[in-house]
């Protein structure tokens, strides 16, 4: 079956499939995997120690791939020291750049003369259609079901994807609660044009940087077991839960300030659990998706597993 819709089009994929940015984890190995299974694979940036980190990451992409793939900018917590960075990926010409965390137009400054294609992660209307006031070629609209960060709403995918689809003309892309293909069927039928997955790409053998012990707590994790920290400080997150992230929630009602809260939710705590399966000391993020997980295949298995059940839907209802 063909699966074009304006986001295949847009950037020249075979399934409209797109790995999340996931902090220091979405490196060369996971983002070739996915590109070269007919999705588009990521690196993130902001993961990165600096442009020339960037660069030699780049570069191992195209080394291991010659599909198009993406690099994500999650500017929400990292100032301004993200401009060099976007100049390296201009510079060197990426297919496809997204933008989480933070007003994209700084970025769409920088890119102007970029032949790439720009794609901003909302979590609300009025986000996506400022998006595409500024430029932005397509949104990618998380819900609440969503891993890391999220909306201020509390709107769940199932609600917020129409509500995005019917406000915007430029392609969305469900995000949020998304594992197989039955959720990727859903979010056509809601009006998406394609999805993005964050968590489910974890649980993946070319997920190299992730620790074991987190791929494993996302198997044994049900659809219950994460829970939302930072919401004290207006930046809520979904997290699998655990004693650390119970002694953040107990911080936040004692003490909801950055000042008490940063030593626990630093790029630090989140690396003690993602690289060294740290649990007393460290914290994952995850989306409530983890209730479907219950293995590691190759991210060209899952994939194509997708592909097939979606398929079967498709004939099912006759589309």
């Amino acid at each position: 079956m063909k699966w074009q819709t304006r986001v295949t089009d847009l950037l020249q994929i075979d399934y409209p499939i797109i790995q999340g940015g996931l902090a220091y984890l979405a490196y060369s190995e996971l983002a070739a995997a996915v590109s070269n299974a007919g999705g588009l694979g990521q690196i993130t940036a902001m993961s990165l120690p600096d442009p020339k980190a960037l660069k030699e990451e780049i570069g191992k992409v195209r080394g291991l791939t010659d599909k198009p793939f993406g690099v994500n900018f999650a500017i929400g917590m990292h100032g301004t020291g993200y401009e060099k960075m976007v100049e390296v990926a201009a510079e060197m010409d990426v297919p496809v750049v997204t933008i989480t965390g933070g007003n994209p137009s700084a970025i769409f400054d920088i890119l102007k003369t970029s032949r790439c294609k720009k794609l901003v992660l909302v979590a609300a209307k009025r986000q996506a259609q400022k998006a595409e006031q500024l430029g932005a070629d397509a949104v990618m609209v998380v819900g609440q079901e969503g891993g890391g960060h999220l909306g201020r709403d509390d709107v769940g995918t199932m609600v917020l994807v129409p509500q995005v689809v019917d406000s915007v003309s430029i392609p969305v892309i469900a995000s949020g609660g998304i594992g197989d293909g039955r959720g990727w069927m859903a979010a056509h039928a809601l009006g998406a044009e394609g999805i993005e997955m964050g968590t489910r790409f974890i649980a993946t053998k070319e997920c190299v940087h992730a620790s074991q012990r987190y791929k494993q707590a996302l198997m044994e994790s049900d659809e219950t077991n994460t829970i939302v920290i930072k919401r004290s400080i207006g930046a809520p997150a979904r997290v699998i839960r655990n004693d650390f992230t119970d002694h953040i929630l107990a911080i936040e009602q004692q003490t909801p300030t950055y000042e008490a809260l940063k030593s626990y939710i630093s790029g630090e705590a989140n690396k003690k659990f993602i690289y060294e399966g740290n649990e007393a000391q460290g914290f994952g993020w995850a989306g409530q998706v983890t209730g479907m997980i219950h293995d590691i295949p190759s991210v060209e298995q899952l994939i194509q597993r997708m592909v097939v059940q979606a398929e079967a839907f498709r004939i099912k209802w006759g589309q």
